[in-house]
């Protein structure tokens, strides 16, 4: 059986599925021909947009949706306001949110401040503009992923999140990707989710 690994950059507003749902778009907007054994490891909330791998290896799978591996994962986020250095070592340090009803404290987590403008392109629709609050870029490293986890932390930090993108899995990134576009691996993909905590 030949493995097949395709990082995606999925675009604001689609869902991470190939089967239809109402007028949404899909994953079968973009990507065409793939055997119907090749799925999305993991998952992007349908606001949310970044990186995606998909594949037909299930032992690569596994590995990374398995909470035990603990694997990292990158975001870059979009805040409202400026956000200030005491809400950064809050996310670094973790933050309680609610994970089915119940108060979870976030694992530690890697956070900064940073720069993206010429890194980022625009989102269609763009984020709501006001001239008199301003917003803020973090990129936050992650090694769990509980459902909306970012928004919640963000949120809880007191910087609500305006727009979410998901940088890197281990060390594979968006680098030179735009949205919609995909890029196909050869197994040689794997090492870069080895160690890449």
């Amino acid at each position: 059986m030949s493995f097949r690994y395709i990082a995606f950059h999925k675009p604001y507003r689609v869902l991470c599925q190939f089967s239809p749902e109402g007028d949404k778009e899909t994953l079968a907007d973009y990507l065409q021909g793939l055997p119907k054994d090749v799925y999305p490891v993991g998952r992007l909330d349908y606001d949310s947009e970044g990186l995606l791998l998909l594949t037909n290896d299930k032992i690569l799978n596994h590995q990374l949706t398995e909470p035990k591996f603990a694997h990292s994962r990158t975001y870059w986020v979009q805040v409202d306001g400026d956000i200030t250095s005491e809400a950064i070592k809050k996310l670094e340090q973790g933050v309680a949110i609610n994970v089915n009803g119940k108060e979870y404290k976030t694992l530690p987590a890697r956070a900064e401040k940073i720069s993206v403008d010429a890194k980022v392109p625009p989102r269609v629709p763009p984020v709501r503009y006001r001239a008199n609050i301003p917003t803020s870029w973090i990129a936050l490293t992650l090694t769990e992923g509980k459902n909306r986890q970012v928004r919640k932390m963000t949120a809880a930090a007191g910087f609500p999140t305006l727009r979410l993108i998901r940088y890197a899995i281990g060390k594979l990134t968006l680098d030179n990707m735009q949205p919609g576009e995909y890029r196909e691996y050869g197994a040689e993909i794997k090492k870069m989710f080895t160690a890449a905590k």
